[in-house]
């Protein structure tokens, strides 16, 4: 398999490329997500369009100093009915965010983007559908105080492999899209790449 670069700091994607025998260096991008987001929300760009702009903004930024190099970017997006949902930046945020997909069904869209020479070579976007379960506040606020900050920041609120599984009634859709890595498809075209 490729050695692969990661236009991200994200450790949870790191280890399941490295769990995958897919050998990786991290390069994060920072890429200004908030200000893209807002730009493409104001151009009405669906939550697909969103999270595969990201991905392969992140992945050309970084594939344009590693030249000749495979890199991946990546990019996770809560849909709740049409408003994005963007990742926490303190706990009182992740509590407003939980209480707002509170009972709710959303739409969790994951994208990825391998770029080569700043340009992308080859995307793919997945969709799952999460139903969270109706809570109480004390309930979602217990919930936070067993997750430590690396957890909360890193997993957009829930960490479905682990104390975020407890949160949701139905989950539809693939494991590895929810973990914010569709990595099947990812091996699929590793594979045949020359």
């Amino acid at each position: 398999m490729h050695n692969i670069i990661l236009a991200s700091k994200s450790m949870v994607r790191k280890k399941i490329l490295e769990e995958n025998e897919i050998k990786c260096e991290t390069c994060p991008s920072n890429v200004d997500e908030e200000y893209i987001k807002e730009n493409l929300l104001k151009e009405k760009a669906s939550p697909e369009l969103i999270s595969k702009n990201l991905a392969e903004l992140k992945a050309n930024q970084i594939s344009k100093k590693k030249n000749g190099e495979l890199v991946l970017g990546a990019d996770s997006i809560i849909d709740l009915n049409g408003e994005i949902i963007s990742k926490p930046s303190n706990r009182e945020e992740a509590l407003v965010i939980l209480k707002k997909l509170n009972g709710q069904k959303h739409h969790l869209v994951s994208s990825v983007c391998i770029s080569k020479n700043g340009s992308m070579i080859w995307n793919y976007t997945d969709k799952a559908i999460l139903t969270m379960k109706q809570m109480l506040d004390q309930e979602l606020k217990l919930y936070l105080s067993k997750i430590t900050d690396e957890t909360l920041y890193a997993y957009n609120v829930y960490q479905i492999e682990g104390e975020g599984r407890s949160l949701f009634s139905k989950i539809e859709g693939d494991k590895d899209t929810i973990m914010g890595l569709p990595i099947k498809q990812i091996k699929k075209y590793l594979k045949q790449y020359k």
